[in-house]
C-alpha cells in the first residue's frame, strides 16, 4: 500500500514533499495529536512549510483537529492528528495452541474484532500451518470488504526465538525443510509486507506505548501465559538485544536435574512456572486422585487444561487449584528477585494467562521476593498487573507494525530524491 497512491495519479508530488508527508503521517502516528509548533521541532521545518503540509494533508482527509494544546498563558494552540482508518493493518497472534487474527487502525480502532481460530503451532508443519491460516485471513478480509490496496501491511507475533531482521523462527517449524523464511512466506501468502516478531516485544510494546510503562524509564514486563518471557525497557527504550533475543527468561536454569524442556536443557524455569507447566501439574494431580474440582473434567479436558480453567476453580475455592497457583508464584518470586537485583527496574509488569490468577500467584510472589532479594532494591520497585486485557499483545504489534512501513516508506521515498 502507498499511502498517497491515489493522490499521485492525478496529482504527482516532488519526492521531497511526498518525504515530508510520509515523515508527519508517523510522526501523528507515534505522538498522537500534535501542535504545530511541536510537528515544526520535530520535522525541523518552518510554521508555514508545516501549516502548508497541513492544510494539503486536511484537504485530502487524512488529519483533522483533535481539540487544543496545554498553554502557560494566552491562546490554547489547536492539535493535530489522524484521521480514524487512513491506515489499516492486519494483526495476528499466534499462540501455542490458537491464533487471533485482527485488522485495526492507525488509531487503534478494531476495523476487524478478534477472531480467534484453534491452530496449534507446535503440532503443525508450515505448509499446514499456513494453508490453514491463510484461508482464515482471505475470509475475514472478505466478509469485510477489506482489499489489499487498503493495507499497510500485516504484523505478526509469535511465541520462541523469533528474528525480526531475518524473519526466522528458531523454536517452531525446525522441521520443515522449505529453506525461505517465515516472513517470506507470510507474505507469499497474504500478498502484503510482514514484519514479525515475539510476542513478549508485542506485549512490552503495548504497555510502553498504551499502558502502565508508557512515560516510565525502567520497567520490566513479565509475560506469564504457556511459556515465560522478559521484555526490556532501560532508560525509556525497549531493548530487544543484538538479534531480537533478549528477555528468554523461562530458559534460565532454574532446577538442578529438572525436567526437560523443549527448548533441550534441563530445569528450565518454563518448566516449573508457566503456563504449560501449570496444566502438567495440574493433570498429574487429578490422574493421582488428589481431591478438586477439575476432577469433572472429561478425559479431553485433562489433556491440555487451559490456566484460565485452574484460576475460576481457585477463584471457587478449590485449594488444590490454590495450591498450584501458589507454588506458580513462588517459583517466579525468586526469578523476579533475580531481575530485581540484575535490572534495578521501578516498575515490573505482569501479563499474560497466569497474570489473571492476581492474588493467589502474586502473594507468594511477594513472600519470595522477600526471601532473596535486597530490601534495599526491592522496596524502589512496584508489581503490577497489567491493565490492557487479552488482546494488548495486539496493539503492540499494530504499533509496531505501521511504525515499521511507515518507516520504509520514508526510507523509500528518501533514497529516491
Amino acid at each position: 500500500m502507498d499511502l498517497f497512491q491515489l493522490n499521485h495519479r492525478t496529482n504527482p508530488k516532488p519526492d521531497k514533499q511526498l518525504l515530508h508527508r510520509y515523515e508527519l503521517v508517523r510522526h501523528l502516528f507515534n505522538a498522537g495529536p500534535s501542535s504545530v509548533s511541536a510537528l515544526c521541532h520535530t520535522m525541523d521545518m518552518s510554521t508555514p512549510s508545516v501549516l502548508k503540509l497541513i492544510s494539503s494533508l486536511t484537504e485530502e482527509g487524512w488529519i483533522e483537529k483533535k481539540g487544543y494544546g496545554m498553554s502557560m498563558g494566552g491562546r490554547k494552540p489547536d492539535l493535530y492528528g489522524l484521521r480514524d482508518r487512513k491506515i489499516l493493518i492486519v494483526c495476528i497472534d499466534i499462540e501455542l495452541f490458537h491464533t487471533k487474527i485482527a485488522v485495526m487502525d492507525n488509531n487503534y480502532n478494531y476495523v476487524v474484532a478478534p477472531e480467534v481460530i484453534t491452530l496449534p503451532i507446535s503440532k503443525s508443519s508450515r505448509s499446514d500451518f499456513f494453508s490453514v491460516l491463510a484461508i482464515h485471513v482471505q475470509d475475514i478480509l472478505k466478509r469485510q470488504n477489506i482489499s489489499s490496496d487498503q493495507l499497510i501491511g500485516c504484523s505478526v507475533g509469535m511465541p520462541g526465538l523469533v528474528d525480526p531482521e531475518k524473519g526466522k523462527s528458531y523454536s517452531y517449524f525446525l522441521s520443515d525443510t522449505e529453506n525461505t523464511s517465515l516472513t517470506a512466506t507470510f507474505e507469499k501468502m497474504l500478498s502484503l509486507p510482514v514484519v514479525i516478531q515475539n510476542d513478549v516485544n508485542g506485549s512490552s510494546m503495548a504497555e510502553f506505548t498504551h499502558g502502565m510503562a508508557k512515560g516510565k524509564q525502567n520497567v520490566l514486563i513479565l509475560l506469564m501465559d504457556w511459556g515465560v518471557g522478559l521484555g526490556i525497557i532501560m532508560d525509556g527504550k525497549l531493548r530487544k538485544g543484538a538479534c531480537g533475543f533478549s528477555g528468554e527468561l523461562g530458559h534460565i536454569p532454574f532446577v538442578e536435574n529438572g525436567a526437560l524442556c523443549y527448548c533441550g536443557k534441563h530445569g528450565c524455569l518454563e518448566t516449573i512456572a508457566s503456563g504449560n507447566a501449570l496444566s502438567e501439574m495440574a493433570k498429574e494431580g487429578i490422574l493421582s486422585g488428589k481431591n478438586s474440582m477439575l476432577n469433572k473434567l472429561s478425559n479431553e479436558e485433562l489433556q491440555r487444561i487451559e490456566p484460565a480453567v485452574i484460576i475460576e476453580a481457585a477463584n471457587k475455592g478449590d485449594q488444590y487449584a490454590i495450591q498450584l497457583l501458589s507454588n506458580i508464584g513462588t517459583y517466579m518470586g525468586k526469578g523476579i528477585a533475580m531481575l530485581i537485583q540484575l535490572f534495578n527496574p521501578e516498575l515490573i509488569i505482569l501479563s499474560g494467562k497466569i497474570a489473571e490468577a492476581k492474588q493467589y500467584i502474586t502473594l507468594p510472589m511477594q513472600q519470595a521476593i522477600n526471601t532473596y532479594c535486597m530490601t534495599q532494591i526491592r522496596e524502589r520497585t512496584a508489581i503490577v498487573s497489567s491493565e490492557l486485557g487479552e488482546n494488548s499483545r495486539l496493539l503492540g504489534y499494530a504499533t509496531t507494525g505501521i511504525d515499521h512501513f511507515l518507516g520504509r516508506c520514508i526510507q523509500k521515498a528518501g533514497k529516491s530524491r
